[in-house]
């Protein structure tokens, strides 16, 4: 198995892993309460965004999973989806540091962990989508 098949197939493991993080996030960032003073529609908007994010994270890791060795051949269909990828998380590294203010959020050392874990994994899978997009390896 190729380098890049590996990696590719581990970049779409962490989409999973992405997922756990997401359904513990309503609870830990109290959600309920804090959505509560909203106005209907902007509730539900706010739920029905985050389940297309879920659906979009759940596509781009079951098509890794299942696609990775057509991913990796370089061929332009699996290059312009990596490179897919590797934007959709740049981007959301660039609201991760320049948006986001996480800090008076992260109250416990298990909060602090996970969102550095996070950190990291984006940037792990901006690095992997990114190298199968150029066709290195």
């Amino acid at each position: 198995m190729s380098t890049n098949i590996l990696l590719l197939k581990l970049g779409g493991l962490m989409h999973f892993g992405i997922l756990i993080a997401s359904a513990l996030a309503p609870a830990a960032l109290n959600w309920r309460e804090n959505l509560a003073p909203l106005p209907k529609l902007l509730r539900q908007m706010f739920w029905v965004y985050g389940a297309f994010i879920v659906l979009t994270i759940v596509g781009f890791g079951t098509l890794t999973l299942f696609q990775a060795e057509r991913l990796a051949a370089g061929d332009s269909l699996g290059r312009s989806f990596c490179a897919l990828v590797a934007l959709f998380w740049a981007a959301r590294l660039g609201v991760q540091f320049f948006v986001f203010d996480a800090k008076p959020w992260l109250t416990r050392p298990l909060y602090r962990w996970g969102y550095h874990g996070l950190t990291a994994v984006f940037v792990a899978l901006v690095a992997i989508y990114g190298r199968a997009a150029l066709g290195v390896g």
